[in-house]
């Protein structure tokens, strides 16, 4: 199908509508590390209080995912994006006028509901309301939304953190906000983005692929008749999305367990799962704790140098995905990436003894993060929103997405173990995990650059055919 038969103008804004979440999604979950340490101070927190404070979101999130698949099945893809767009926004305000720690905590937890629900529903809508051709590019735009809310959350807690004034009274809730209990400024900051969220996903229609598996044909081809302009290609579009579903309207869980259905949940998984192991948010959340390690005298300037590189190899992804291939972006991406954890286990191993200065260890953490943006961090959510059946495409992602939090959780919480056990061994271990990741790419994942949904779709059902 060319691009000249879609209406693109009109898509892209239904992309960048759903990309809205991951914005929310970045912004949700960078915004805390303003905070712990106020609130830490405020509430007398020890350390185990600290890390749950700091966790409780993340116990959200895995509930968030479990239930996004199913939400996204029964109610549709839209009126889930409402759902999360709610939370978040109950979340944030919640968050700046609670009274208790354990108050604050629920509401983060509300705000992880948020986060769990959009990370697969909003990749997911994107994929099923883009042209082939187009559609890695679209869904690339997700990853790259979750990378300006980190931006973004820095920022609001930098302009919160510069106006504060030991000497201004705080006695109005606004006053204690931007003020002596500024944490609560930067969590409700979220409150703008999540209503916007919520604004403006009205405006957009429901998943053509959604109405479909539905029986509403009517509402599908009217969706459709905005996306394409060809009348033969809506009928077409229908048509082999009518066809895929061999008569089953409504997907189940056993479906999952179908042999090439199967096959694909379990690669969707690994994947999801070996991404964390290979040290993508081990680098971005710890990046001043492994900087100051290294002997580094600024390392909040060097954390500020991986976000630049993180976003803005995100919006080099975002043109090539489409040209390159997933396969490709992959294989190269992956490759550095070894190559970078390898020189900076061997900086941490033997440095002084070979001489290698801080520049040495700057370049090949740089070069890592901008080896890992280009290919996993841009590809993932791509893969797992397109690689499964329209039926139960809701229910295999929310899998794969609580397989990539698990990751999430683990690596968060082993990271510092191992910096503590052995700062080289660490990024050797992050290296050895990149080469399971490879082998899957290549022996079980097809290439889905430029095919249809139903195309990606019959592949996995031709595997299970075999077996």
């Amino acid at each position: 199908m060319k691009n000249s038969e879609s209406k693109i103008g009109y898509v892209i804004f239904m992309a960048a509508v759903a990309a809205l979440g991951g914005i929310l999604f970045g912004y949700d979950t960078a915004v805390i590390s303003g905070t712990t340490a106020l609130v830490r101070n405020q509430f007398a927190l020890n350390d185990l209080s600290e890390g749950w404070y700091v966790g409780c979101a993340l116990v959200g999130s895995i509930c968030g995912v479990l239930a996004a698949g199913w939400l996204s099945d029964y109610l549709g893809r839209k009126l889930t994006m409402l759902i999360s767009a709610a939370l978040f926004s109950i979340s944030a305000i919640g968050c700046a006028v609670c009274g208790s720690f354990n108050g604050l905590v629920a509401y983060r937890i509300i705000g992880g509901v948020g986060i769990g629900i959009v990370s697969i529903v909003s990749p997911i809508y994107i994929s099923e309301v883009s042209p082939a051709k187009v559609r890695g590019t679209l869904v690339s735009l997700y990853q790259l939304a979750v990378t300006v809310g980190f931006l973004l959350a820095y920022l609001a807690n930098w302009a919160i953190d510069a106006g504060i004034s030991a000497d201004a009274p705080s006695l109005t809730l606004w006053e204690r906000m931007f003020n002596s209990e500024a944490w609560r400024g930067m969590l409700g900051s979220e409150t703008v983005p999540a209503l916007l969220f919520f604004l403006v996903i009205f405006f957009i229609p429901e998943s053509p692929r959604w109405l479909i598996i539905k029986g509403r044909y009517d509402k599908a081809s009217n969706v459709l008749s905005r996306i394409y302009k060809d009348s033969n290609t809506v009928n077409q579009q229908i048509a082999l999305t009518r066809d895929s579903e061999t008569g089953q309207q409504d997907g189940h869980w056993k479906d999952l367990l179908k042999p090439g259905i199967l096959i694909a949940v379990i690669a969707g998984s690994a994947i999801a799962i070996l991404g964390q192991f290979m040290g993508v948010n081990a680098v971005l959340y710890y990046g001043p704790k492994i900087f100051a390690e290294a002997g580094f005298e600024n390392p909040m300037f060097s954390t500020v140098l991986v976000g630049i590189v993180n976003m803005a190899t995100t919006i080099l992804a975002v043109f090539i995905i489409d040209r390159v291939g997933r396969k490709n972006l992959i294989y190269w991406g992956v490759s550095g990436m070894i190559v970078c954890l390898v020189a900076i286990g061997t900086y941490f191993a033997a440095g002084e003894a070979l001489g290698l200065g801080n520049g040495f260890m700057l370049a090949f953490f740089l070069g890592y993060v901008f080896c890992c943006a280009i290919s996993i961090s841009a590809i993932v959510f791509v893969l797992l929103s397109e690689m499964y059946p329209n039926s139960v495409r809701g229910r295999a992602m929310s899998i794969a997405g609580f397989a990539l939090w698990i990751g999430t959780y683990l690596i968060g919480q082993l990271t510092p173990v191992l910096l503590g056990w052995s700062q080289s061994g660490t990024f050797f271990i992050f290296a050895v995990m990149c080469i399971p990741y490879m082998l899957i790419m290549w022996k079980i994942i097809p290439e889905t650059t430029g095919k249809t949904l139903e195309e990606i779709e019959d592949y996995w059902n031709k595997i299970g055919n075999k077996r």
